[in-house]
């Protein structure tokens, strides 16, 4: 156990110096190796680097990544901006519940919370400084509103789980779909009930003035409303994989925006480069990880960590409050991916030792990643939003400690009623 905790202070040590994330995980990993198995050790790295990348389910990953980019850049998803703020505006909280209801169609097709901050942040913030919103209360809904991009599917951040821990990529992008409903609904509720308490701080909208005006929003939306159908439609019914569901919805993607957008062979090649940079970097995240897990394998360590936990013989919610704590901290300190890459082939043997379901568990790890992406100091969505906002970096970190609280709330119910994870994808057609 003191070599493990030496290597995570090598882990800390080295992202404190400024190194990247990839690097941060390989570097510990290596010398892992390096302590457990002298140079003979290394001889797996050819294996392990075959195997890593040698992954159908990660194909999917670089699909969803472009049917984003290709919806963004085609300006689909400004136009979805304008029809629900016609839609939603109207209701107490006005421009801010168009935000969350942004952010929960954007993260439909994007699978990236950063990207769905980024997006609907650099769409909505200057309307609404323009038209005199709290700024605290503005910027703290976009950051945790981009929260959603990595629970309701498809989760880029499910796609990692599901290849490390063999669990179906499909029922995990099902298990968020009802959790993800909630989380919007009750960011909503807050704000509703804020804008109704402090009416200065939302100032109220006016919705669609006539009947056409309304069918006019209605059709902004109807091509992302096909988008996600056909996509997630096809996963639920068991018609599809989910790296086949993002090859259609790339396809839906191009023929949608080729129709209802601006799309045109520059649109089409600067979403391949940008997918080029995201996807890379991602990969490259994952590739360090495998390296990190082989060293954690050949050392025992997930045996070891095993015994230990199970020697302390925690109840099973004991054991929960446990996982909540070190998350907690973690989320403060280490980027999401990172979470995932560092903790999940240690923990994944004592879930199975609590007879713990890994569907269920992978929603219970979003929602931690998602606070970690909203809590100081490297939460990376507070720094999105403050770039695009140019305020202060403490009212962003003030206006979502609401929203935090929020997202425990679901944590707490997602603990007491598993069902509500994991009834979808129970339900599921033509998945085992």
């Amino acid at each position: 156990m003191l070599d493990l905790l030496i290597v995570f202070a090598v882990f800390l040590g080295v992202l404190a110096v400024g190194l990247s994330v990839p690097f941060a995980i390989a570097v510990p990993g290596v010398v892992y190796l390096l302590l457990h198995g002298g140079l003979p050790a290394l001889k797996g790295l050819g294996l392990v680097s075959w195997g890593s990348m040698n992954s159908f389910t990660l194909t999917a990953i670089p699909l969803f990544v472009l049917m984003a980019e290709l919806i963004q850049r085609s300006g689909l998803s400004h136009r979805t901006y304008v029809g629900l703020a016609k839609l939603v505006a109207p209701i107490p909280g006005g421009l801010l519940q168009t935000n969350i209801a942004s952010c929960a169609m954007f993260a439909a097709i994007n699978g990236s919370s950063v990207a769905t901050a980024a997006t609907i942040g650099s769409v909505a913030y200057p309307q609404l400084k323009k038209r005199g919103y709290n700024a605290k209360l503005s910027a703290g809904s976009l950051a945790a509103g981009g929260t959603l991009g990595i629970l309701i599917p498809p989760s880029l951040a499910m796609i990692v789980y599901g290849s490390f821990t063999d669990t179906s990529v499909a029922k995990l992008f099902m298990a968020g779909v009802i959790p993800g409903l909630m989380l919007t609904a009750f960011f909503m509720i807050y704000i509703a009930i804020h804008a109704m308490i402090k009416p200065q701080d939302a100032p109220r909208e006016k919705g669609p003035q006539s009947v056409a005006e309304f069918f006019q929003a209605i059709r902004e939306i109807i091509p992302f409303v096909l988008l996600i159908g056909g996509t997630m439609g096809t996963l639920y019914f068991g018609l599809a994989t989910p790296t086949e569901a993002a090859a259609l919805g790339c396809v839906l993607a191009i023929v949608i925006a080729g129709f209802a957008a601006d799309l045109s062979w520059t649109v089409m090649i600067d979403a391949l480069r940008a997918t080029t940079r995201s996807v890379g970097n991602l990969l490259f995240i994952i590739y360090t990880a495998y390296i990190f897990a082989y060293a954690i394998s050949v050392a025992g360590v997930g045996e070891d960590v095993t015994s230990w936990v199970v020697g302390l013989k925690l109840s099973r919610l004991e054991f929960f409050l446990a996982l909540f704590i070190l998350y907690t901290v973690l989320g403060c300190l280490v980027e999401s991916f990172g979470m995932i890459v560092i903790t999940v082939p240690l923990l994944y043997p004592v879930l199975i030792s609590y007879g713990i379901d890994p569907v269920w568990f992978g929603i219970i790890l979003v929602v931690f990643i998602e606070l970690g992406q909203i809590s100081p100091p490297i939460g990376i969505n507070l720094f999105v939003i403050q770039s695009i906002s140019r305020g202060k970096f403490s009212d962003v970190v003030m206006g979502t400690v609401p929203f935090h609280i929020l997202m425990f709330v679901l944590l707490i119910l997602l603990v007491i009623f598993p069902e509500i994870a994991l009834w979808l994808p129970n339900h599921m057609l033509g998945v085992k």
